[in-house]
């Protein structure tokens, strides 16, 4: 194994999250304000991830005041805290960019069932 593999599996989390496409997720993020540090909460739909390996990143895009917002977030980043899933998201596509386009009710993600028999 060469020195860039063994330093990328070394820096990479151990317990990442699980996160599939339409999920609903709340990300933890550390912002550094001057001397002093605090979690960040962004909450929204996973609409892209990207790459791979230690460099894999996904995109979270939420509405807030009539605005979309979208932030890339690096997965094995130390400035990601945690991400918490709230809800399974049922989709057919890897890339959900066309809620970009969508307004209302139309933007929603039909939530996934577990459809359990005992």
């Amino acid at each position: 194994m060469n020195a860039l593999e063994l330093i990328s599996n070394s820096s990479m989390k151990e317990n990442a999250p699980v996160l599939e496409i339409g999920d609903t997720v709340k990300v933890h993020v550390k912002i550094q304000e001057g001397d002093k540090s605090r979690i960040q909460v962004f909450e929204g739909t996973v609409i892209a991830k990207k790459h791979g390996g230690i460099s894999e990143t996904f995109t979270v895009r939420r509405v807030a005041h009539g605005v979309g917002i979208e932030r890339v977030f690096p997965l094995h980043s130390p400035a990601v805290d945690k991400v918490e899933l709230v809800r399974h998201g049922k989709v057919r596509r890897a890339k959900l960019y066309y809620l970009r386009d969508r307004v209302g009710k139309a933007a929603k993600v039909k939530e996934k069932l577990d459809n359990k028999q005992a």
